[in-house]
């Protein structure tokens, strides 16, 4: 598209690129899924604590949670982030992680 100058206007378009979409994509699932896993944490610890759970539950929380934690490690170093890179600041509650 011409402007009355002549000259060509800026292209609108976005220049996107796949690497990035998929990182920042990445970047936003893995943040939501750390902000659910310290609630989850949290709640079981309370429940822990509070002792509404049996020994076996206790066990299966803690090995879900290690498995989880890897899966999480693991989806980090696909993605290319670093823990720094998921850290929300939640104000007043301060930062996730």
């Amino acid at each position: 598209m011409n402007t009355s100058s002549g000259k060509a206007a800026p292209s609108r378009r976005i220049a996107l690129d796949p690497e990035n979409v998929k990182k920042g994509l990445g970047q936003l699932v893995l943040t939501v899924v750390e902000l659910i896993r310290h609630l989850l944490e949290k709640q079981a610890l309370r429940r822990i604590e509070g002792g509404s759970l049996t020994e076996q539950e206790v066990e299966r929380l803690g090995l879900t949670f290690l498995e989880l934690n890897e899966q999480v490690k693991w989806l980090k170093r696909e993605f290319g982030l670093t823990d720094e890179d998921l850290n929300l600041d939640l104000g007043p509650l301060g930062k996730l992680l």
